[in-house]
């Protein structure tokens, strides 16, 4: 049988504010335990949660950057459950009445070879508070509570299930994780948490409009995991429902040194919670002014500077949504092509896509890391434009940049006369060059007087190799097949 795999994803994401979601206490991770917990936090008899309104600002940010609806009036629910790390009881949320209502995002990813885009309808953002962290590996036959993390503000992220695959999941995250951090609303640290991951899975034979029974796997930090859980966990309910067992309806956990998904709970629907309104929180309403305010000081949105690279700089949409991935590319990007000119934008974006990025990956830097810089990069690219070096020679010197580390915006022009890296365009030194290789290699000249026009790439790398790789490439193949032609 045919099987279709249906994904939805809740993301919570830890908001940037200075303090907690309804109380002054600090945020600071790897803080000593139990010291950044004030009395709202660990629930004494008469405290009263305020709300933050830095937490709103950034709800109300993510949502007009979704295209969602801001709701005008919001309000706050009790989440009741019992968890040692919780220790009111219940956790303050939002349910019928969420703040962010509906929305898309739109991302790419490669699919059998081909670069797509598509786009995942938001169900809604709602705010809440984080609880706190259980720590079982420090104590001997017992567990330590941590209440630091308690009442951290999340903005939890729910989609539709519109997703088919891991690697649609993971371009979705990306994309999610890519945008947060773009409006300034989260740091998107996975290591530290801030960024975690629910994945719900079902699988359903293809062609069926009723969805199957879903499992949820928690907290999962890294894209890798994600991708890796999404495929154990697809695998495992295809083999129970072809072996005639039934899929049931639980939260997960992925454990990714025995590649398996192990059932950590029973999955509560939202009657096992008891939703309630909070008493202590009024409602949350939010007016048409605020909204204006918090979209003034927004930053260009992702949509919007691909849409003006494609227009303004005549940029591939595909190359225009790998620049606009992250901020810190886009604002590179933007900054060598503003250094290089318009003329050179495709040349820019081809080094970003290519050896820039390739070399950060590599060396585990992030571009707002890069030892060379966008002035440095637009010079360098300027150079090749004007004939000055060649893309071979180009190669070398970015590699000699990037050892280079150095701030000196005249790093290229130095690199390129004290390494001798000029481009031979001389007339006379290429002709001497070309007369050498047609004498040294009679039978690839033959050839291609034969009519076997590719017979001259052989006779262009000679020349390449005898000039160093110095040579200007386009006047050097217009003087060869000049001398083959007489």
């Amino acid at each position: 049988m045919e099987w279709e795999v249906v994904i939805g994803l809740e993301n919570h994401v830890q908001l940037t504010t200075e303090s907690k979601i309804f109380s002054g206490s600090p945020i600071k991770f790897g803080a000593e335990a139990n010291t950044q917990a004030s009395p709202v936090d660990l629930a004494l008899p008469g405290v009263l949660p305020v709300m933050n309104k830095q937490a709103v600002d950034r709800a109300i940010r993510f949502g007009l950057a979704v295209g969602a609806k801001v709701a005008p009036q919001s309000v706050f629910a009790r989440k009741n459950y019992f968890y040692p790390d919780l220790p009111k009881g219940y956790q303050i949320s939002q349910f019928e009445d969420p703040v962010v209502i509906g929305g898309a995002l739109t991302f790419g990813y490669e699919k059998d070879g081909e670069f797509v885009t598509k786009t995942v309808n938001l169900t809604r953002a709602h705010l809440e508070e984080d609880a706190g962290k259980s720590l079982h590996e420090d104590y001997a036959g017992m567990s330590g509570i941590d209440l630091n993390r308690a009442g951290t503000p999340l903005l939890e992220i729910v989609s539709e299930p519109e997703i088919r695959s891991a690697a649609e999941a993971v371009a979705y995250a990306k994309a999610l994780h890519s945008l947060v951090m773009w409006l300034g609303v989260c740091d998107g640290n996975m290591q530290e948490g801030s960024f975690r991951c629910d994945v719900n899975v079902s699988v359903r034979p293809k062609g069926q409009k009723e969805f199957g029974t879903r499992c949820e796997i928690k907290n999962l930090n890294s894209f890798r995991f994600i991708e890796e859980a999404v495929h154990v966990e697809v695998r495992r309910q295809i083999e129970l429902i072809e072996d005639g067992g039934k899929v049931v309806q639980a939260t997960r956990l992925y454990d990714p040194d025995r590649k398996e998904t192990r059932e950590m709970r029973s999955k509560e629907d939202a009657q096992d919670y008891r939703y309630f309104p909070d008493p202590d929180l009024p409602p949350l309403i939010i007016s048409d002014a605020w909204i204006a305010q918090v979209k003034a000081s927004m930053p260009e949105l992702p949509a919007a500077m691909r849409a003006r690279f494609i227009s303004e700089y005549a940029l591939p949409e595909y190359d225009a949504l790998i620049l606009t991935a992250s901020k810190a590319m886009a604002t590179y990007f933007v900054a060598v092509v503003e250094s290089a000119g318009k003329d050179n934008a495709k040349a820019a974006a081809n080094w970003l896509m290519g050896d820039v990025s390739s070399t950060l990956n590599r060396e585990g830097v992030d571009i707002a890391d890069a030892p060379v810089s966008p002035a440095q990069l637009a010079l360098m690219i300027k150079r090749i434009a004007d004939g000055t070096i060649n893309n071979k020679t180009a190669k070398e010197l970015f590699g000699d940049m990037w050892a280079a580390k150095s701030a000196n915006d005249n790093l290229v022009d130095e690199l390129i006369e004290s390494k001798g890296l000029k481009q031979i365009s001389d007339t006379g030194a290429l002709e001497a060059i070309v007369n050498e290789v047609i004498s040294n290699n009679a039978k690839s000249v033959e050839q291609y007087r034969a009519g076997k026009e590719a017979a001259i790439n052989a006779l262009i790398g000679q020349a390449m190799k005898a000039s160093r790789g110095k040579a200007n490439p386009a006047q050097l193949t217009e003087l060869l097949k000049a001398k083959l032609a007489g």
